[in-house]
């Protein structure tokens, strides 16, 4: 009940509003009755099957839910995203640990550089709240998606020593694995038990 106070009449922006764990926040987030969700995220198709499953069509929500093609690391479309936003919920990341370890440097731009974005931009905008998704495996890291993520984390707790008079709160919340979300072992599990 408190959940749903918190979140009413607000206008939120979900990063990576359209994966596994981003769009399950913004399911949760329309039951708070919000002004507006805007769900940012890079990925065409994930946009058109959300759109689709919400059944955006029909005024049925309470909010105004948009759709935003763009990226983290594209510092003046998130702008465009996060102007006049209350709450941020911050999904957007590369999650997968092997795409991390053969593309080191994409992870360092999304999950550093874009973090940074967002950090910026939240301050510059007097955000009240910004909630970053984390993962476990930000813990005493042993490979570059852990390692980066753990970096996403000391950024926006670091923000409070440069925020000034900002009334910006930042928090982290960290996620272990989710069964059946993009990446994880169970869709791979499924397939082998059933090709056998």
């Amino acid at each position: 009940n408190n959940f749903r106070k918190e979140f009413k009449n607000k206008k939120i922006l979900v990063t990576g509003g359209t994966g596994s764990i981003g769009s399950e926040i913004v399911r949760q987030l329309i039951k708070c009755e919000p002004k507006t969700i805007r769900i940012l995220a890079r990925h065409e198709e994930k946009h058109y099957h959300l759109m689709h499953e919400l059944d955006v069509g029909v005024k049925k929500y309470g909010c105004q839910l948009r759709f935003i093609i763009g990226d983290i690391r594209d510092k003046e479309r998130l702008r465009l995203a996060m102007d006049g936003i209350d709450v941020v919920f911050h999904a957007a990341a590369l999650k997968q640990v092997p795409m991390c370890e053969d593309n080191p440097f994409e992870a360092v731009k999304t999950n550093i550089l874009g973090t940074q974005n967002i950090i910026d931009l939240a301050l510059d905008f007097n955000v009240e709240k910004v909630i970053a998704i984390s993962t476990d495996k930000a813990v005493n890291p042993t490979g570059i998606m852990g390692a980066s993520k753990l970096m996403a984390e000391k950024l926006i707790l670091a923000s409070y020593h440069y925020q000034g008079g900002k009334k910006t709160k930042f928090s982290c919340v960290r996620f272990g694995n989710v069964l059946g979300s993009a990446g994880s072992i169970l869709p791979l599990l499924k397939n082998q038990i059933k090709d056998k």
